[in-house]
């Protein structure tokens, strides 16, 4: 298995030289049904707190050089076969930084603790913040819980119409000059 706190090492400074925060590094198993994994990086721009495919872009091919340069030195930093997933997270997004738990709060969120979590191993409803590095949520069922973040699975911001709304678009600049063409219609 791939080490992600030196995934994250390696990755970081890739994103900070494109002006991006880093969001979340991982390694899953690929949907390609190839057997191999894919690595997944979510970044962002902290002015939107998304990613436009041209950052994608970018951030993807300067992950791969990065890997190239390494495996050239005799690095390996993942065995096997895999594949990069490079994407903003998304307006669901997932919940790993201490800077994600306070600037969302106010929004529903659903907490999955580690496995050796003793307590309620799911947890869903407002994220009331963090202090520290103790998360408080307002759960649905077991009223206000303060976890420690060391012990959070994973969490992520449910999608509601509260979060629509407080979701700052994509950079729309150019929208106006879209100039859209009629469809010619072939003659019967």
């Amino acid at each position: 298995m791939a080490d992600i706190a030196r995934l994250t090492e390696v990755i970081e400074p890739e994103a900070a030289a494109l002006g991006l925060d880093l969001v979340r590094v991982k390694m899953m198993p690929s949907e390609a049904g190839d057997g191999g994994e894919a690595l997944q990086v979510m970044a962002e721009d902290p002015a939107t707190g998304q990613l436009v495919i041209d950052q994608c872009a970018s951030l993807s091919r300067r992950i791969s050089d990065r890997f190239d340069a390494l495996e050239e030195e005799g690095t390996v930093l993942i065995e096997g076969h895999y594949h990069l997933e490079v994407s903003s997270p998304g307006i669901d997004r997932p919940l790993t930084r201490v800077k994600d738990f306070a600037a969302w709060a106010g929004h529903e969120a659903k907490i999955a603790m580690a496995k050796g979590w003793d307590g309620q191993r799911s947890l869903r409803g407002e994220l009331k913040g963090i202090s520290g590095e103790d998360v408080t949520i307002a759960d649905r069922k077991a009223g206000e819980v303060t976890v420690p973040r060391d012990q959070i699975h994973s969490a992520q911001l449910v999608l509601t119409d509260a979060l629509i709304a407080a979701t700052r678009p994509l950079d729309t600049s150019g929208a106006d000059e879209i100039i859209e063409l009629e469809e010619e219609k072939a003659d019967d």
